[in-house]
Order: C-alpha cells, then structure tokens, then sequence
C-alpha cells in the first residue's frame, strides 16, 4: 500500500504549526509539561511524516525505524560543539532542524512521537483494508 502523499503533507504543515505554536505561546496558555515536551514531541512525530512522505512504499515499521535512527541521530549530534555548527543552530532553521542543547529526556520525546505516528498510520492502514474488504464481500 502507498501513502498519500497530499495527506502527508497536510499532517506536515499542522503537526508543524503545533510544534511552533507549542514554542511561542506563553505557558500560561498551556500546562507547563506540554510546554516543555510537546515540541520536541511533534518534531519527532514530523520526522515520521516526512519519511513517509519521502518514501511513500515503505512499510509503517520500516518509516519508524528510520525516523527513530534520524531523531537520535540529531540528538546525538548535540553533544558536537564547533564554531560553524554552532552558527548554524544559532539561526531559527538550524535551532530547528538540529536542536541546541543535549537532553536525555528528548530521547523519550522522539520515541513518544514516532510511536503516535505508528500508531495513528497503522490504525488509518487497518480501516482502509477493513473497507475495502467490506467493499468486496
């Protein structure tokens, strides 16, 4: 079975929209777990998506496992510290695209995402194929 690519794309833009919002509003708007967990929460969940997006034949285990590797990947990656690379995080894309400090409880964060993408994949994968059983009996 193949992704949409459209629907990929739109889970994209708002699960991106989420993660900004849940950096630039005040906590007072928001409990201050999510305020401090439900960006890097929905990067990972984002990471997910563009994998699916990118490879659009992979199976859903397949797309998770690489996202996993990337999140880690990048985390891992903050423990680097340069001049350049540091340049690059101080700007907005690269703070987000690579994150600025090592935490270990982001680990947790990329796990929780990338499962909520699984999760949510496999249920929408399980009711198209229920349909289209239902369909054909």
């Amino acid at each position: 079975m193949q992704r949409n690519r459209l629907a990929c794309l739109a889970l994209i833009v708002l699960v991106m929209g989420a993660g900004l919002a849940s950096r630039t509003y005040p906590v007072s708007h928001v409990s201050e777990f999510i305020a401090a967990y439900a960006g890097d929460t929905l990067w990972a969940l984002m990471v997910f998506l563009v994998v699916g997006l990118g490879f659009p034949r992979l199976r859903t285990s397949i797309v998770a496992a690489v996202a996993i590797a990337v999140a880690f990947t990048v985390e891992t990656s903050q423990l680097y510290q340069s001049d350049w690379v540091n340049q690059v995080r101080a700007t907005r894309p690269g703070a987000l695209l690579l994150g600025v400090g090592f935490l270990w409880s982001d680990f947790v964060c990329y796990t929780v995402g990338i499962l909520i993408g699984y999760t949510g994949e496999s249920l929408c994968l399980n009711l198209h194929v229920n349909k289209s059983v239902n369909k054909s009996e």
